[in-house]
């Protein structure tokens, strides 16, 4: 019966994790290149001590990843607005470090410097922030990220893939840093980049709002279920103490 409650309580932490990362996600639904955080829940068998050594499956705390599908291109007509086709990322220096972001939303700074919308540099292929030139007109971006003013190639908006289920941390809004190094993509036959789109999030509202639904309706589920096991237990208390 203790072990009933034990996993019972698994799966409440199970599913309030997940309720979390619905809440995150909901939070960010209109947010400029955000990738939804999913979930992945593995199943976790100990062994109770009795003679019977009963295999008990208990529910894990659950693994975090990105939904890596790529959001719908929204056309902005901004010459400064990008958005990555394929599966890549802008790379941005910040005060903590180099991250990535798919929120293409940048400016040019009064120096030439090209900004996110933040104010952080936006590197190039080499990790070095991208410079203008400020009398050079608007930049023109082909689909291969090379940047050209007056008719010159000026710079080269630089696009990294890492492998982000090695693990990663959230910066500010849509913006991630990972475990494993950001590498330069080189062959970019699958990736390139559209001038005048951002992408929007990949959040689907309504899944979310229909996941949110059955996580509430498991909670209560588990909830009801761990007092009808509590007040068994304390029946058959009350029972083996009043027989003696």
């Amino acid at each position: 019966m203790q072990s009933g409650l034990y996993v019972s309580l698994s799966s409440q932490m199970a599913l309030e994790k997940r309720l979390t990362t619905i809440a995150d996600n909901m939070a960010n639904v209109n947010t400029t290149g955000f990738r939804a955080t999913e979930v992945k829940f593995d199943e976790m068998v100990a062994a109770t001590k009795n003679k019977l050594n009963t295999k008990v499956a208990f529910v894990s705390q659950g693994n975090d990843y990105l939904n890596e599908g790529n959001g719908e291109l929204q056309h902005t007509g901004n010459m400064l607005d990008f958005a990555i086709k394929g599966d890549a990322w802008f790379a941005l220096d910040t005060p903590a470090g180099q991250v990535l972001t798919r929120d293409g939303r940048f400016t040019i700074k009064d120096t030439g410097e090209l900004v996110s919308i933040r104010g952080y540099p936006v590197l190039d292929a080499g990790g070095a922030p991208i410079q203008l030139n400020t009398t050079g007109g608007e930049p023109a971006v082909g689909t291969d990220g090379i940047i050209y003013q007056g008719g010159r190639q000026i710079a080269s908006l630089g696009l990294f893939e890492a492998d982000v289920s090695k693990g990663y941390l959230r910066y500010e809004n849509s913006g991630i840093m990972t475990t494993d190094q950001p590498r330069a993509v080189v062959d970019r036959f699958n990736v390139g980049v559209e001038q005048g789109y951002l992408e929007n999030s990949n959040v689907n509202a309504m899944r979310e709002i229909t996941q949110l639904i059955e996580v509430n309706r498991a909670f209560e589920s588990v909830s009801s279920l761990m007092r009808d096991s509590e007040d068994s237990f304390k029946e058959a208390v009350q029972t083996l103490g009043g027989s003696r």
